[in-house]
């Protein structure tokens, strides 16, 4: 009997959010089968090294290291370089733990000799034992701009020094258009025996539009031959984590799953939504399913992504009969 190969699943993610569902499809899938291709646009260069939040906590949430109560940083940190820092009069509100100060020295130093992000956080995931591909979307500089009323911020400005207090105006992706697609994502996306492709329940303006942003990654998910499946990030119209409601309702959009489709138009295939939103069934352009999408443990993860996969494979007839 001949041995099948188990297809493989490419995830598009941001930070919390996106990763819990990462470590769910991990914990699914055969070995090897997964790529998480990783929003860069939160980087930023802070007390002279280079940071990656979502590429992190990806990587630490995948080596299952991260920080359970928190969703980011390393599991059982301590702070004395921030204690010794702010002793010295240091910035401390973005906020670095010891064994965390690592991965961003490390980054910062290989990038110093010429190696790419994709090739250093390919390293990584490999010396903490992740058998997934964990991609960044580039290896170019992109950097969220966040246009508020108390005028453009710096993403970790808004995000984190400021907390999201400002209001949002609009959201741009400084270096974006120049920006080139990691040529592993590509690769990923390119396969012809995909079986389906992940948005991850990440923040879609700040975490999945930056993706979408750079050169070529519509185009590809236009012509992947998968199944797009998108993974709503609310909850009864309220935000699991973060900002989402809150810039939704900034931008003047509604607090809904039915307007997180609208935003996918085009690009996805179905929509995974919360079970608290079925009243609104009938009422979605594409196939919706309804289920709990909250990820509050590991078997929330394991069973949704489960579940995300049995509905992307559902959609391949009806995708390929309406393509043709």
């Amino acid at each position: 009997m001949s041995m099948t190969h188990p297809r493989p699943i490419v995830a598009l993610s941001g930070g919390v959010g996106g990763a819990k569902l990462s470590l769910g499809l991990l914990r699914t899938l055969p070995a090897d089968s997964l790529t998480v291709i990783v929003n860069t646009a939160d980087d930023f260069t802070h007390l002279g090294l280079r940071i990656s939040p979502d590429v992190d906590t990806t990587v630490y949430t995948l080596a299952d290291i991260v920080n359970p109560e928190t969703g980011w940083g390393r599991r059982d940190e301590t702070w004395n370089f921030m204690a010794a820092a702010a002793a010295l009069g240091g910035e401390t509100w973005f906020r670095l733990g010891d064994g965390d100060m690592a991965m961003h020295v490390e980054r910062t130093r290989r990038l110093a000799t010429g190696q790419s992000l994709s090739q250093i956080t390919a390293d990584m995931a490999r010396r903490l034992n992740i058998p997934a591909s964990i991609i960044p979307m580039t290896d170019d500089i992109v950097a969220t701009i966040v246009a508020t009323d108390a005028g453009d911020l710096a993403f970790q400005d808004y995000f984190v020094r400021h907390q999201c207090a400002p209001g949002v105006v609009s959201l741009r992706f400084a270096g974006a258009e120049q920006a080139r697609l990691a040529a592993a994502a590509a690769a990923a996306l390119g396969n012809p025996g995909l079986q389906a492709v992940v948005i991850c329940p990440s923040n879609p303006y700040l975490s999945i539009d930056p993706i979408l942003a750079i050169p070529g990654m519509k185009d590809l998910l236009h012509g992947c031959p998968a199944p797009i499946v998108a993974v709503s990030p609310l909850v009864g119209g309220k935000a699991v984590k973060g900002p989402t409601a809150k810039i939704m309702t900034e931008l003047d959009l509604s607090v809904s799953s039915l307007e997180i489709a609208r935003h996918y138009a085009g690009i996805i295939d179905g929509l995974v939504a919360d079970i608290e939103d079925r009243h609104l069934a009938g009422q979605f352009d594409l196939p919706v399913l309804f289920t709990e999408t909250l990820m509050s443990s590991l078997a929330d993860r394991e069973r949704l992504a489960s579940e995300v996969i049995r509905f992307a494979e559902g959609l391949v007839k009806q995708r390929k009969s309406h393509a043709g």
